[in-house]
């Protein structure tokens, strides 16, 4: 629900840019109840402006009956691909 209800808000209002830099939500979860917050994994949290983060506010007080509660909504980068090469080995070798 909380996903769709995410994919739903970035198709009505789109997600902010920086220097072409598009914001992208891979998912959310809810971590806790009493005060409700949220989890979004995203590509870079700079790019997450306070109107946008705001309106994502609004729109689940909206949708999940929120109303005078607090929310959190946090951001958290997604992990990126690491190297895979075990650490002994160099990427270039010239013997």
């Amino acid at each position: 629900m909380l996903n769709d209800l995410i994919t739903e808000c970035v198709a009505m209002v789109p997600t902010p840019q920086d220097k072409g830099k598009h914001l992208k939500i891979y998912y959310g979860t809810q971590v806790a109840v009493y005060p409700p917050q949220f989890i979004l994994f995203v590509n870079d949290s700079n790019l997450m402006h306070f109107s946008y983060e705001r309106y994502l506010e609004n729109q689940f007080r909206k949708n999940f009956d929120f109303a005078g509660t607090p929310i959190r909504i946090y951001m958290r980068e997604k992990d990126k691909k690491k190297d895979l090469k075990p650490e002994g080995e160099k990427k270039y070798d010239k013997d």
